[in-house]
């Protein structure tokens, strides 16, 4: 039992830290009107461990990655930037995880990721509705007038592409977890 959970803390340190590495490594503007909405990949690893592990573990993962995220990476965007990250991320997992856990196998990892990333997309703008115009100082009507041509666009990018990507890095990183775990 020891050993099981030792097992699990250190891959999910790996993942914490693939997370952080692909957020520095991977980073870039979607769209020139609105720079500070960048791309990066630190969904991936979340969403490989939320299979991996369960839907609690990816958020506890989501949670490690969004403290880590703001005291580094994204300073700049401070706590409402951790803050968003954990919400959209966290809602994104708990919904793919969830429903991967009940169908375990390729339409259940294609239906939570679909489903995951339709939350997350539609979870984002009260989010900014809320933290850009009350925090950021943005004026409501500026972010109300990003929602469509900006905020959901660049959203569902975002998943799309990191659901894509943990759809195709998923088999491969699992079979090097059960690998080691012997």
């Amino acid at each position: 039992m020891r050993n099981a959970k030792v097992q699990w803390l250190v891959k999910m340190a790996v993942l914490a830290a693939m997370s952080l590495v692909l957020m520095y490594v991977v980073r870039f503007s979607i769209f020139p009107a609105a720079p500070y909405l960048e791309y990066d990949m630190a969904d991936v690893p979340i969403l490989i461990g939320t299979f991996l592990f369960g839907p609690v573990s990816g958020l506890i993962l989501t949670l490690i990655v969004s403290l880590l995220q703001w005291v580094t990476v994204s300073a700049a965007s401070g706590w409402v930037g951790a803050v968003m990250h954990f919400c959209a991320t966290g809602a994104f997992a708990l919904v793919a995880g969830l429903i991967y856990k009940k169908i375990h196998n390729l339409k259940g990892a294609l239906l939570g990721l679909v489903c995951g990333s339709l939350v997350m997309i539609a979870l984002m703008i009260p989010l900014n509705l809320i933290f850009t115009v009350h925090y950021n100082g943005v004026p409501a009507e500026v972010v109300k007038g990003m929602i469509w041509p900006i905020l959901v666009p660049f959203n569902a990018i975002k998943a799309g592409i990191n659901s894509l990507v943990t759809f195709l890095a998923y088999k491969p990183i699992s079979r090097l977890f059960k690998k080691n775990a012997k």
